[in-house]
């Protein structure tokens, strides 16, 4: 799982050796002719990547390889680990029971040493960005995969109990096992709650591109330091968005192109945005939240409580409430009903 990107049929290898500007040809070796003037694009290429450094104070660090993690690599990690958690679901189609020990261990393995190497590259740059030195760096990467690897039964668990929201809360399903293999909701959740243990690790990048890589995939967007209790459930889910802050209790259910987000966005003296505030809703246990419905800013929505359809939210509301559009607008000494 090598940080650099599949070679290209005729480019020359970029790991081995010196490559420069003129070595790119303008007329192929095939004889077809060439109308893509490659030279001056990579040469302009290079000046534009120039003076993104110099005006972003970047340090130059990558002179000896890639500095940054690998999304290509993280998509393979999350697979494998994966199928580590649900080895006869989602592992290999040919895996037996009996060698199901065998292939997580193995898999563990693999997928583990690769987590590695990306927290190493992860760590490094921020050390390189820090200006700080790099010793000891090995020695903090192991430490957190290994406080990783030993969370993961925790979170096979708190995934079993997901799954089995998702099976009780919705009259379609037809078994544990569809759940698992078809809902966008659990893929959504599987790679949050590996991305969750990275962040709270101080991995945050590697977190970042676990959750992104489900985002793509699903249209669902969980920040990974979103705080999330067991038994969670998100039906459909296309289009669902819970932002960084966000707390969510026990046996909590969203549907579709549901938003837990931010009301506003406080800037320093320099116009900046301020950075790590909490700024996302809490939602308590048992709350369920119906398709479309937006709730805005550090709000409360208490116990038990149940938001309609495309409600818009900006204010806390008490516990066993049960808001829709049409209860809105109808306020008693400012307490939404």
């Amino acid at each position: 799982m090598e940080a650099a990107g599949a070679a290209i049929i005729g480019l020359p290898s970029l790991t081995q050796g010196e490559f420069s500007v003129s070595d790119i040809p303008e007329a192929p070796a095939s004889g077809r002719s060439s109308h893509w003037q490659l030279q001056r694009i990579v040469s302009q290429l290079r000046t534009a990547r120039e003076d993104w450094r110099t005006r972003n104070r970047r340090v130059s660090g990558e002179h000896g390889g890639r500095e940054l993690p690998s999304r290509a690599a993280m998509g393979e990690i999350l697979e494998a680990l994966s199928g580590a958690l649900f080895p006869m679901r989602l592992g290999p189609v040919d895996l037996r029971e009996e060698s199901e020990d065998f292939y997580v261990g193995h898999t563990l393995d693999v997928a583990l040493n690769a987590l590695l190497a990306q927290a190493r590259l992860e760590l490094r740059y921020v050390a390189h960005q820090q200006g700080s030195g790099t010793q000891g760096i090995d020695e903090r990467a192991l430490e957190l995969i290994q406080d990783f690897a030993t969370a993961l039964p925790g979170i096979r668990l708190l995934l079993d109990t997901d799954v089995l929201a998702a099976y009780h809360g919705d009259p379609a399903a037809r078994s544990v096992d569809e759940v698992l293999l078809c809902y966008p909701g659990i893929l959504a959740v599987i790679h949050h709650r590996l991305a969750h243990h990275l962040y709270r690790a101080g991995l945050p990048l590697l977190a970042r591109i676990s959750s992104e890589i489900a985002h793509s995939s699903t249209g669902i967007d969980i920040h990974p330091g979103a705080q999330i209790g067991p038994s969670f459930f998100i039906d459909h889910g296309t289009g669902v968005v819970i932002g960084e802050t966000a707390i969510i209790g026990e046996r909590v259910r969203i549907y579709q192109a549901v938003t837990l987000g931010a009301k506003r966005f406080p800037a320093d003296e320099d116009g900046q945005l301020q950075k790590g505030h909490a700024r996302h809703p809490i939602v308590e246990d048992d709350v369920v939240i119906y398709a479309g419905a937006t709730i805005l800013g550090r709000i409360t929505i208490g116990k038990g409580s149940t938001i309609g359809g495309n409600v818009w939210l900006t204010r806390s509301v008490p516990a066993g409430c049960n808001l829709t559009q049409a209860n809105l607008l109808q306020q008693d000494d400012g307490t939404q009903k």
